[in-house]
């Protein structure tokens, strides 16, 4: 059955495309994008990546449904529940916060796709080593995947996505940062000259914190990456009038089509970066789109050209 499924997520479509923009220009870099977004309508971007070994691993052990963790416009559990039901698995999507008089568009196109939704605190979704044991206890006969797919077989799949492509010649590897499993994958996966660049989409210090003792745990003591905390735009799932402006406009300048969650504050960071001389001129950065698209729905109509 996963078979079936890779011959519906596009890799071919994964192609490699140049940015035109006057700011490289001026410290002689070019940029190009590993268009993720395009693999498939629904499970796009790194998300496929993530999930295949985990549903691989649900299948042989014949487990009886997933279960899955996410916010409530989480690109994860719309993904998982796709992919769920390409499989014929049951799924189960536990979401952050408390039941809304009306479910998120991500919820709904969840739901839509068979996934059983329950509600937790957002206190008791915090606490994740104590939130994992008791949704394993209440369903003991469910594969458990932890939130965006954050385990070993997230990142093993996450590694796979600098082989679809010829990429060595990249001085920076760039990518947004949710949990870090992505990212975690790309460290692993990168030549020792590389320098992976993740920028948070979450509001956190840049002190030592959780995701950095992630990334040290996780990437076989590889010290080739660095995280940037500067552009979330006031936290996970928060947005401004510039942020949206800058998205119509590079969407206009380059047809690449990002979302406000993940990829609109990568691309603008990226340009910043720019700006900023961050990178040695010269220099060859590749940014990740890792999809996401979906998030958009929760905008208002108009809000964005695309």
């Amino acid at each position: 059955m996963i078979v079936k499924i890779e011959e519906s997520v596009r890799l071919d479509l994964a192609t490699v495309e140049a940015v035109e923009l006057p700011e490289l220009n001026h410290r002689r870099n070019t940029l190009d994008v590993l268009r993720l977004d395009k693999i498939h309508p629904i499970i796009s971007g790194n998300k496929w990546f993530k999930l295949k070994y985990s549903l691989q691993q649900a299948l042989s052990q014949n487990k009886k449904s997933l279960v899955t963790f996410g916010g409530a416009y989480s690109n994860h559990i719309l993904a998982a529940a796709c992919l769920c039901r390409e499989i014929g698995l049951p799924s189960i999507g536990v979401i952050r916060g408390e039941q809304p008089r009306e479910l998120s568009c991500t919820l709904m196109a969840a739901k839509d796709q068979g996934m059983e939704i329950e509600f937790i605190s957002r206190n008791a979704f915090a606490n994740k080593d104590h939130l994992y044991a008791s949704i394993q206890n209440k369903y003991g006969q469910s594969y458990l995947v932890e939130e965006g797919g954050r385990n070993e077989n997230g990142i093993l799949g996450a590694e796979e996505i600098l082989k679809l492509r010829q990429l060595e010649k990249y001085k920076y590897i760039c990518c947004s940062i949710g949990t870090g499993t992505m990212m975690a994958g790309i460290i692993r996966a990168s030549m020792p000259n590389q320098q992976v660049i993740g920028l948070s989409s979450l509001k956190i210090t840049k002190d030592e914190n959780e995701l950095t003792a992630f990334l040290q745990a996780n990437t076989n003591r590889r010290k080739n990456y660095n995280l940037i905390f500067d552009y979330h735009f006031g936290g996970y799932a928060k947005h401004s009038k510039e942020l949206l402006h800058f998205m119509n406009d590079f969407f206009t300048r380059t047809s690449i089509p990002t979302d406000f969650v993940y990829t609109g504050k990568l691309f603008y960071g990226i340009t910043e970066l720019v700006n900023k001389s961050y990178f040695e001129p010269g220099s060859t950065i590749l940014v990740i789109h890792s999809g996401g698209l979906q998030g958009n729905c929760s905008l208002k109509a108009g809000a964005l050209l695309f």
